[in-house]
């Protein structure tokens, strides 16, 4: 693990209508945040998984690739009709999908970043949320793979020029869902059809192990699939949902969790104490533990052990959003989009909550890669007004708030948590920062001693109004 004067700094990804530039993350010398990289006219911006490298959609279908430790553009895409990029794991390849119009045109492509030569080239008749990216990765680009009609296809992420090197035969396959780290297995699922139900299978993506799953899965009354997999590989949980409730419960259909592991050690739905949707679920960093946002509001929150036994209880309130700090210390319950905005901070490893706060209409949220604080933004179109973001300290306290007349995204540049020092340390070290804050500021607080809040008065009707008028003239 690195020491903390070797840590890299934090760095925050803004981009709004006139572009995206880079800010140098907290803590801010002098209370404002300072530019690392200037603003760049763009209609997009993305990092790698890993943060080393940063992606740039501009104008007249022009890809830029950024280096993330100078900030400096080490090349360019001419791509035309393009409408979708991204840049794998790593960094290496940049995947792109342009428009077409016939099947002669290969419009899915793989580029090689160092050289700037495409690799492999695929047509690809659409492009969906589910199926994009085309060509999944994993984390450390060992394993490469792409879902295809019936069947899953594999490549040589060392050389695509051999194209397909094998296949697993998948009928109906409809999704699919590349564990991470380490890229060990892959999860396929196939829709309900002609009376047989809908599942989820698991897969191991060595070439000995492939022709049947490793853990399967049924169910009926299921439309999607929400395949979230562990740090390690070794669990996979199934939000299974169904567009319509037939118990007439929901109006926003049904859901299931389901939980499944790669050695058969467990198939089966997650025990929870109620009934309803099933709202956020998460994966600790460890792989060993999620915590699941679930039930008709107050909706209850829970965390769990990866055999599915209670670990703990977060009690129940407007939530409907969990995020797990990178170093399992500390969890964020939240309650963004229709709901108000609450926000309740818990330290897992003391078992107590440490602090509750409000970030109102939030859209996006997220903790810093070293674990010490909490951004949320408010961003277009979703909101068009009351754009912009905010960061708050471990514990909830406010730390930064900036508001933009138009704010498309906002994210920490990625980083890997074991690049920063212990949580405890890191913790210490910011709240040294925040007493030394607060002392200078004191004097100025002191003097700004706002009046109390009106109590706003009870609603009257206008024919009560004109009656009290008559009584007070006569």
């Amino acid at each position: 693990m690195a020491a903390k004067d070797t840590a890299p700094s934090l760095e925050i990804l803004v981009r709004g209508p006139e572009g995206c530039f880079v800010w140098n993350g907290p803590p801010f010398g002098n209370g404002e945040p300072s530019v690392k990289l200037e603003r760049v006219p763009c209609s997009r911006a993305k990092f790698s998984e890993d943060g080393s490298r940063l992606l740039v959609m501009k104008s007249d279908f022009v890809i830029s690739i950024y280096d993330c430790s100078s900030f400096k553009e080490i090349k360019s895409f001419q791509v035309p009709n393009v409408l979708a990029a991204v840049l794998s794991p790593c960094g290496t390849y940049l995947q792109t999908f342009q428009k077409s119009s016939t099947p002669q045109d290969k419009n899915l492509v793989l580029w090689k970043i160092e050289s700037g030569d495409s690799v492999y080239q695929q047509f690809q008749k659409n492009m969906t949320k589910t199926t994009w990216p085309s060509i999944r990765l994993s984390s450390d680009e060992a394993i490469a793979c792409r879902m295809a009609t019936n069947e899953i296809q594999f490549f040589d992420p060392k050389d695509f020029s051999k194209g397909i090197v094998h296949r697993i035969r998948v009928p109906g396959v409809a999704a699919v869902e590349l564990s991470m780290a380490p890229g060990s297995h892959v999860a396929a699922f196939i829709p309900e059809s002609k009376g047989v139900p809908a599942s989820v299978q698991i897969f191991a993506c060595g070439k000995e192990m492939q022709s049947q799953p490793v853990a399967r899965r049924s169910f009926f009354r299921c439309d999607t699939v929400h395949l979230k997999w562990n740090r390690g590989s070794t669990g996979l949980l199934v939000v299974a949902q169904a567009d319509v409730d037939k118990t007439n419960q929901s109006y926003y259909g049904e859901s299931k969790l389901n939980y499944l592991t790669t050695n058969g050690s467990h198939e089966g739905l997650v025990p929870l104490r109620k009934e309803g949707p099933i709202h956020d679920v998460q994966w600790s960093c460890s792989g060993s533990e999620f915590a699941v946002v679930y039930g008709f509001m107050p909706a209850s929150a829970t965390l769990f052990d990866k055999k599915c036994h209670p670990l703990l209880e977060l009690g129940t309130g407007p939530y409907n959003t969990v995020r797990w700090n990178p170093k399992g210390k500390f969890l964020c319950l939240a309650g963004f989009g229709n709901l108000p905005g609450d926000m309740a901070f818990w330290d897992y490893v003391d078992k107590k909550q440490i602090g509750t706060t409000k970030a109102e209409w939030s859209v996006t949220s997220e903790w810093s890669p070293d674990g010490c604080y909490f951004m949320t933004a408010t961003t277009a179109p979703r909101l068009q007004v009351d754009n912009g973001i905010k960061i708050f300290h471990h514990n909830g306290s406010l730390y930064f708030k900036k508001m933009f007349d138009k704010l498309y995204e906002v994210e920490w540049k990625p980083e890997s948590p074991d690049r920063f020092g212990e949580i405890a340390e890191l913790i210490k070290s910011v709240d040294s920062l925040k007493v030394t804050e607060t002392k200078s500021q004191g004097q100025g607080a002191a003097s700004k001693k706002t009046a109390p809040a009106q109590k706003p008065a009870a609603y009257r009707p206008p024919h009560a109004k004109a009656a009290a008028a008559v009584q007070a003239e006569v």
